[in-house]
């Protein structure tokens, strides 16, 4: 079923529709379940509330061409996770930008090419909470960091140093995955 049809069949409450789509897309909606809590268990639960949340809400969902549905969908569930994430109420101190080492920082980025995407992706999940969501904010969905801080009920210092910070993390795992196998890179 193309997605226009599977939209229209959704909205209608068509139990077939509803499964498809869940089919088609849980595997992506997973993904990002799981770039925000890094815990399996959690981003299956978040999986399922994510798409009680679409199939309550596709009233709302005006189709407006290929991909609008994908969009849509991931939307609900960034929130979703951020809305975890907001309960969840353990997420790290925001640090000045000031405080942050700069020296940390990854200088050749083509290097980040030879490094296997699912190693970034764990390095990624590993960043403590507060780092991750700025980083994955800002980096998977092209958030500014004036709209993170507005999402996150922060400044948008905070957003800033939270990503620098996170970039720093991330810069020191990938100097030492690369010095560890810089032989077979």
């Amino acid at each position: 079923m193309n997605e226009a049809n599977l939209a229209r069949f959704c909205k209608k409450g068509n139990n077939k529709a509803r499964k498809e789509l869940y089919e088609c897309f849980s595997q992506q909606m997973m993904g990002i379940c799981f770039r925000y809590t890094a815990d399996e268990e959690v981003s299956y639960d978040l999986l399922h509330d994510g798409f009680i949340k679409a199939f309550e809400s596709f009233a709302s969902f005006e189709y407006r061409g290929e991909g609008s549905l994908k969009a849509w969908l991931s939307k609900i569930f960034i929130n979703t996770a951020l809305e975890y994430l907001r309960k969840k109420k353990n997420q790290k101190k925001y640090v000045n930008i000031d405080d942050v080492n700069e020296s940390l920082f990854f200088e050749n980025e083509e290097e980040i090419d030879k490094i296997p995407k699912h190693v970034l992706m764990d390095f990624i999940a590993k960043l403590p909470d507060g780092y991750r969501t700025v980083f994955n904010l800002y980096v998977f969905e092209e958030f500014s960091h004036k709209e993170i801080g507005e999402e996150l009920g922060i400044s948008e210092s905070s957003s800033r140093s939270q990503f620098a910070r996170a970039k720093s993390a991330l810069s020191q795992k990938i100097k030492e995955y690369m010095q560890l196998h810089s032989s077979t890179l």
